[in-house]
């Protein structure tokens, strides 16, 4: 990590000093060495060869690169024969290359023609130049190149663009026209306010206005595309700087008119700011190391615009947890996410009661879920922040406390946690399955919760044996 800091700085060195050949040299250094050999075993070979797209943009920017690509003028089935093992993925001329345990993608040049569904291009022309192969990309600082053809004494930058020049300026430009191409792939314009996100960035203005005027073909997208981005716009620094993009320009409004509708919607928080401005005020408030609670922070007042009655909100996040689900559904978010952010939103409300009594925080604890325990308060704590108040509440610090304690102290709180099942019930009492056997366990578990101490196999026995035959056998039902 030291090595790749001192990289990093004579590469920014290098950049303030205005030699573009001093940093072009450095490149060579911040380029992986696997890479490198890439590039010369296919100009070794008699190819053009080139590192391509956001890794050499961050490494430029002095940012930790991934996801190393490449660009080339030899063919796939050429790529194939020169690395062998590697895997001819699709049709648009990328080939997945092993080497050094990485795998790297190795793309032919191309042009690319008929994006009539606002997508993927219906035809993939092979190319022979780097310079048209960079046309085809989204924005200057993504279509540069760095590497060589046959022939070359060393690599070098290829900027046909002015992209080190928007690095410079910290600026996203469209190649050529903007309008054309969002038309010809309407996901860049939601890469782009992630990107503004992201790399902290402006968008100029004609590419912005491009978005505004094009943001409703971004309706043509997939909800796995979108989700994608949006996860990648979660992770920035400040994720409501792509955010209020979104929403300036007309973009949320198509991705998600659920959450667009909270501009407008009042709230008795931040003097001169409504919901939507709370909601981004929570999202960046809430950690980037914790993603699920991010998402949950963005969606945690979603269902506030269609429960609004008489200047409150009831039961919205009942109501919330169901559009999110929704929404989350929608954009293709892995499932597991999905169901912990909708228990977030669910018992976001929660209150901290001083008074409960340790039962009642058991009951907590059990609601909410140990594994999402610690996410709830820092949902709250982000929500605390989003409105303007104190984050570390003393009444919420105690009752958070109170609850780790009682997760610590590992209290029954499930049904797998008493120390009978059904089947001991069955065999002891002559039971037979059915919902009022459920029932008498969730009994049991209610009293365990109580007092922890009854949870012992020959006490349970003898409390469903009272159960089934007492006063309390209406609680229980017949089977």
């Amino acid at each position: 990590m030291a090595a790749r800091d001192a990289e990093n700085d004579a590469l920014d060195e290098a950049r303030d000093a205005g030699g573009a050949e001093e940093a072009d040299r450095d490149l060579a250094v911040l380029v992986p060495t696997a890479v490198v050999a890439l590039i010369d075993r296919l100009v070794g070979a008699g190819h053009a060869a080139y590192v391509v797209g956001g890794s050499l943009r961050d490494a430029l920017l002095g940012r930790e690169a991934a996801d190393w690509d490449l660009a080339t003028d030899a063919r796939p089935e050429e790529i194939v024969a020169l690395f062998p093992g590697s895997v001819y993925e699709n049709r648009f001329g990328t080939v997945a290359v092993r080497l050094e345990d990485d795998v790297y993608e190795v793309t032919t040049f191309r042009t690319e023609h008929d994006y009539a569904d606002l997508r993927r291009p219906h035809r993939v022309e092979f190319g022979e130049e780097i310079e048209a192969d960079l046309a085809r990309r989204d924005f200057t600082v993504n279509a540069m190149a760095w590497g060589r053809a046959p022939g070359d004494e060393a690599n070098e930058l290829v900027d046909p663009h002015g992209g080190r020049d928007d690095l410079g300026a910290r600026t996203l430009h469209a190649v050529g026209e903007p309008d054309v191409r969002f038309q010809e792939d309407a996901l860049r314009m939601v890469r782009a306010v992630r990107l503004a996100a992201t790399l902290g960035f402006d968008i100029e203005p004609a590419t912005l206005a491009a978005i505004t005027a094009s943001a409703s073909l971004a309706g043509h997208l997939s909800g796995e595309r979108i989700g994608a981005e949006l996860g990648k716009l979660l992770a920035a620094p400040r994720p409501s700087v792509g955010l209020a993009l979104a929403q300036r320009t007309g973009l949320l409004a198509i991705i998600s008119p659920e959450l667009a509708a909270q501009r407008g919607i009042p709230q008795n928080k931040v003097p001169g700011e409504d919901l939507w401005d709370h909601t981004l005020r929570t999202v960046d408030a809430t950690p980037a190391e914790r993603p699920v609670v991010r998402l949950a922070a963005l969606v945690h007042d979603i269902g506030k615009p269609s429960t609004l009655a008489d200047g409150h909100f009831p039961h919205h996040e009942v109501v919330g947890a169901e559009i999110a689900d929704a929404l989350l559904r929608r954009l293709h978010f892995p499932r597991e996410v999905a169901e912990q952010v909708v228990r977030l939103v669910r018992h976001h409300m929660f209150a901290a009661d001083p008074d409960a009594t340790d039962a009642a925080v058991r009951r907590f604890v059990k609601r909410i879920g140990p594994d999402l325990l610690d996410a709830q308060f820092a949902l709250r704590r982000a929500d605390d922040l989003g409105s303007g108040m104190d984050p570390d509440d003393p009444g919420v610090r105690s009752f958070a406390e109170r609850a780790q304690r009682e997760l610590r102290a590992a209290h029954p709180l499930d049904r797998g946690d008493l120390a009978v099942d059904g089947n001991d019930l069955m065999a002891e009492l002559g039971l037979t399955p059915g919902p009022g056997l459920g029932r008498l366990i969730d009994e049991l578990l209610e009293r365990v919760i109580v007092d922890p101490s009854l949870n012992e196999r020959g006490s349970l026995l003898r409390l469903a044996q009272g159960i089934l035959s007492g006063v309390d056998r209406g609680a229980v039902g017949p089977s």
